[in-house]
């Protein structure tokens, strides 16, 4: 049985394991943290667990929390070093938050704090599968945030929507549960008279991308619709089922699955471990960009030939993840280079029967081989 409404998420066949992402602003209000908002919220997870659902909660809040405790301006986002600072404070009260509450309920919380180059690197991806995997099976509820206290800008998610839908993926869930401040993707600005809220979207192209706006209306967090179309882009790919729904309201696990109130974004595909892990890839260490014929044969299954690249662009090695893009800026796929940048410049363009010459060795079979590349 797979995901095919929003009610299915919380139907233990249908969703087993079950990730919620929860943002800073509906944790945190002007008046400090929203208890009472919580503690049903905490209920309604310690009522997925009884009915035999896994959950998996991804929190933001660490650097609200600890600006308040510091008394740091812009909600602690004035600087990296005012939010490294927040983060660090925050993020005791935000753990002993989520465990205090989920104990009134017997339930034991987990704390995990992630970087970018946890789920990046293919080995610490399979490290956080692994931690995981073996705390559902113990009965716990991870609580996830991201490292605010190291990551700095070239290392971060920059947003927990596109963390969770990684989560998702390392964790092998079946859906991911987005609870934002809106009631999901409207067709345009919600604010705008007339706007329509769609129920159901089957694969995010670049007119849904179109009816996004970027930034958080609260504030106090990093993310928008943009991140949130970001996180449904990483799920499809994997198989996952992604919801964008209110928080605003109380039990809104219960107000999105029995009323049918969000955002459904239906998995395209279900790409086996590792190529789902390289799709979902937000960081790539350059770019290979390659002619239509190139590009056609990609679309077939075809391994990334040097023939077929006209341009080369930023500094990698060989097995560093790269881009594939078209003429038009399209990226095509992601891969794990073959060659470092210096020799795809020197290939670019060339047969294979001429790399030997060049490069002075015996050449691999392609740039970018067809076994360690998704087509997006």
């Amino acid at each position: 049985m797979k995901i095919a409404r929003l009610s299915d998420l919380a139907d233990k066949t249908a969703c087993p394991r079950l990730v919620v992402k929860v943002g800073s602003s509906l944790l945190v209000g002007k008046d400090g943290v929203r208890r009472g908002w919580l503690e049903g919220l905490v209920a309604e997870i310690a009522a997925a667990k009884a009915r035999g659902q896994e959950v998996i909660v991804v929190s933001s809040g660490a650097i609200a929390l600890g600006a308040a405790k510091l008394g740091l301006e812009r909600g602690g986002r004035g600087s990296l070093a005012d939010a490294q600072a927040a983060a660090a404070v925050g993020q005791i009260a935000l753990s002993g938050l989520w465990a205090d509450l989920l104990g009134a309920h017997g339930i034991t919380a987990a704390q995990l704090l992630l970087t970018l180059e946890d789920l990046e690197d293919r080995r610490r991806y399979l490290n956080a599968t692994a931690t995981l995997t073996r705390l559902l099976d113990a009965g716990a509820v991870p609580v996830i945030n991201e490292n605010d206290s190291v990551a700095t800008q070239e290392i971060r998610f920059g947003d927990n929507d596109r963390l969770a839908a990684r989560v998702a993926q390392a964790a092998q869930a079946q859906g991911v549960l987005l609870l934002s401040d809106v009631d999901g993707l409207f067709d345009r600005n919600p604010a705008e008279s007339g706007a329509v809220l769609l129920d159901e979207v089957r694969g995010v192209t670049a007119d849904i991308h179109a009816m996004a706006t970027g930034g958080s209306s609260s504030g106090m967090g990093s993310g928008g619709m943009t991140s949130k179309l970001q996180a449904a882009e990483i799920a499809e790919r994997a198989g996952i089922a992604l919801a964008i729904a209110s928080g605003l309201h109380d039990a809104p696990i219960s107000r999105a699955c029995q009323q049918g109130i969000g955002t459904l974004f239906l998995p395209r595909r279900k790409d086996a471990g590792r190529k789902a892990w390289l799709g979902g890839r937000l960081r790539l260490k350059g770019a290979l960009v390659i002619d239509a014929g190139a590009a056609r044969a990609l679309g077939k299954g075809s391994s990334l030939l040097a023939a077929g690249v006209i341009r080369v662009e930023g500094e990698f090695q060989r097995g560093d993840a790269v881009a594939v893009r078209d003429e038009a800026g399209t990226t095509l796929a992601h891969g794990l280079a073959e060659y470092d940048a210096l020799e795809c410049a020197r290939l670019m363009g060339r047969q294979s029967a001429d790399h030997a010459e060049i490069l002075g060795y015996a050449p691999r079979s392609a740039v970018v081989h067809r076994d360690q590349m998704v087509v997006l």
